[in-house]
């Protein structure tokens, strides 16, 4: 079998399309992080969800769900796991009793500590091409994007 020749499609008109560079980017984002995550037993999903529940901000798994763009039964499936490893309780948020918090036990709250530091290695080390500067700008523009609403 012929080796792939992947520089060939750089050429394409669809290969500089913002879309499509920033889910190659996410793709190879993830897959490092992922990388990074393996020796504490978490993976990107599960690392955002230790990491929120590790906040202060103690996120409901509604909240949770919607930051993260996934589906709630995948947040739950989530919250459940880090719950069986001893790492996130479900706590009645005080404000509204209908609803949980999502709260990282001193366990998980460490964990999540060690995971940020591989996960900040990873981010740097695949992002080692930009300045500073240009990292910034990349932050700004992507949180525009993230944030935008579309005019309904």
């Amino acid at each position: 079998m012929a080796p792939l020749q992947l520089d060939r499609l750089d050429g394409t008109a669809f290969a500089t399309d913002p879309g499509l560079l920033l889910a190659r980017a996410n793709a190879d984002s993830i897959a490092a992080t992922n990388r990074a995550l393996a020796e504490f037993g978490l993976r990107v999903r599960s690392y955002a969800v230790l990491a929120a529940a590790a906040s202060a901000i103690r996120p409901t798994q509604r909240e949770l769900a919607e930051f993260l763009r996934l589906d709630p039964s995948q947040v739950v499936a989530l919250v459940d796991d880090l719950e069986r490893r001893g790492l996130v309780r479900r706590e009645v948020d005080p404000a509204d009793r209908r609803v949980n918090a999502i709260v990282a036990t001193e366990e998980g709250a460490s964990l999540s500590t060690l995971a940020s530091t591989a996960v900040t290695e990873a981010r740097e080390h695949r992002l080692a091409a930009l300045t500073s500067e240009e990292l910034a700008t990349l932050t700004e523009l992507l949180a525009r994007v993230v944030h935008a609403r579309p005019a309904e």
